[in-house]
């Protein structure tokens, strides 16, 4: 693996062997001193041109538990505030020498040109509408965790599915592991075309909701939305929105998942967030572990990196 930019760039053996290389690194977390050596000598640096809280800081921590040097990049510290182009500035951090890239922007497709513009390794932490596709590894990794298996599961997408590159991402992961997903929406909150999209639609949440194995529901993303797409959060709340009334309907092993941040008391009501069968926060856990994989693996094909085709020297140094 040179770079990761869609999760459709990963075959299900793939997905399959970075989850259990994650699991590794699961164990080397629970570690006193939770550090291994495996990119030792490398230098990752987080390109982050859209805030972000989760994301970026499990990368962060992934990257120095793998005792890598780690740069963090601001744009609104850096000459693209003087009017100097993305390439350039890609090209000048990549002169310095850097192994990595993380990359995280608003506009679909970045990464994949950043990746055209340097050599060093690039990971999509993020790219508009379009893939985030650590995230979708996290989030599997999380469920088959608690469930075993993605085989044979039912996984609903609620929300706001057109906005939404985490939908996209997971609902190919999913699929490839053997989960049949099905995405719930109004019909104004879905992209335009479904075409490829390895899913099944419902308009109805009360009407799947009792057969799910997980409830994954999805923030409605203001800053992303030009339009009324619905009357209002409240009505919103009423129909897709999973609140303590329709939770009773889930089987009582369910599990919930929510991607962060939340808009509590919309997409899903705090009682819910935080209760038993929630794994919102068992995801951000996950993640450092996740990502610790993804660098490992791309490390592995960086010049001097360990080749060693059982993917472990980093997680049992």
């Amino acid at each position: 693996m040179r770079n990761l930019l869609s999760i459709e760039d990963l075959s299900a053996e793939e997905l399959s062997g970075l989850l259990d290389l994650a699991g590794n690194f699961a164990q080397v977390q629970q570690r006193e001193v939770p550090k291994v050596p495996a990119l030792r000598g490398k230098t990752v640096v987080l390109a982050f041109f859209e805030d972000s809280t989760r994301t970026r800081t499990s990368f962060d921590l992934a990257a120095r538990r793998l005792s890598a040097d780690v740069v963090n990049f601001s744009a609104s510290q850096s000459s693209l505030k003087k009017g100097e182009s993305l390439r350039d500035t890609v090209e000048t951090i990549a002169a310095m020498g850097v192994d990595a890239i993380v990359v995280r922007h608003r506009s679909s497709g970045t990464p994949n040109q950043i990746s055209k513009w340097t050599d060093a390794a690039v990971i999509n932490a993020g790219d508009g509408w379009h893939q985030h596709p650590t995230q979708a590894l996290l989030d599997a990794y999380t469920i088959r965790a608690r469930l075993g298996s993605l085989e044979g599961k039912r996984i609903a997408l609620c929300g706001d599915i057109a906005h939404s590159r985490v939908a996209r991402s997971d609902a190919h992961a999913f699929a490839a592991l053997g989960a049949e997903v099905i995405l719930v929406a109004p019909r104004t909150m879905l992209p335009s075309s479904l075409a490829g999209w390895p899913v099944s639609v419902s308009h109805n949440l009360d009407q799947v909701i009792g057969d799910l194995d997980v409830a994954y529901l999805l923030r409605i993303q203001k800053e992303r939305i030009n339009d009324a797409l619905f009357p209002s959060e409240r009505e919103y709340r009423k129909l897709f929105g999973l609140t303590a009334d329709r939770c009773r309907q889930l089987k009582p092993d369910a599990m919930i998942m929510h991607p962060g941040p939340m808009n509590r008391g919309v997409e899903i009501d705090s009682i819910i967030a935080d209760g038993a069968q929630s794994f919102i926060q068992k995801q951000v856990e996950m993640g450092v572990a996740v990502r610790m994989a993804v660098l490992d693996a791309l490390a592995r094909n960086l010049p001097g990196g360990n080749n060693s085709a059982d993917g472990q020297s980093g997680a049992n140094t």
